[in-house]
C-alpha cells in the first residue's frame, strides 16, 4: 500500500505579479525550483498565508525572484500576499520512514 506524503515544500514566498489573463500555473523562480525538487508542469497546492485560500495549479519556470499567480488563481493571491507552494508523492510505509521532504524557506525579494 501506498500513502500520499509532503515531497517538497517552498515556506514563505512572495507574490511579485498577478496575472489573470495567463492561461494558468504558478511561475517560480528556476533556483526555487530546484531547490524545492520540483519539476516544470509538475501538479502542486498554493496555500495564501495572507488570506487563507487554498488552490492547484502547476509550475512554470520564470526569472530571478519571480513567484507569479497566473489565469483564475490570481483572484486567489495578490502582489505582496505570502504563500506556501507543496508537492507530494507515493511512498510506501518503508520508503516513507526514509523520505526527508524538502523544504525551501525563501527570505528578502524571494532569495535562497
Amino acid at each position: 500500500m501506498q500513502n500520499i506524503y509532503l515531497k517538497s515544500k517552498i515556506h514563505g514566498a512572495t507574490v511579485t505579479a498577478s496575472n489573470r489573463e495567463y492561461d494558468g500555473s504558478i511561475t517560480l523562480d528556476a533556483e526555487m525550483i530546484e531547490a524545492a525538487a520540483l519539476s516544470v508542469n509538475e501538479k502542486v497546492l498554493v496555500c495564501n498565508l495572507d488570506n487563507g485560500h487554498r488552490f492547484e495549479t502547476y509550475v512554470i519556470e520564470g526569472g530571478k525572484g519571480c513567484v507569479e499567480v497566473n489565469g483564475a488563481a490570481a483572484h486567489l493571491a495578490g502582489v505582496g500576499d505570502r504563500i506556501i507552494v507543496m508537492s507530494f508523492c507515493l511512498l510506501t510505509e518503508d520508503e516513507a520512514k526514509k523520505h526527508n521532504p524538502k523544504i525551501v524557506k525563501p527570505g528578502k525579494d524571494n532569495r535562497l
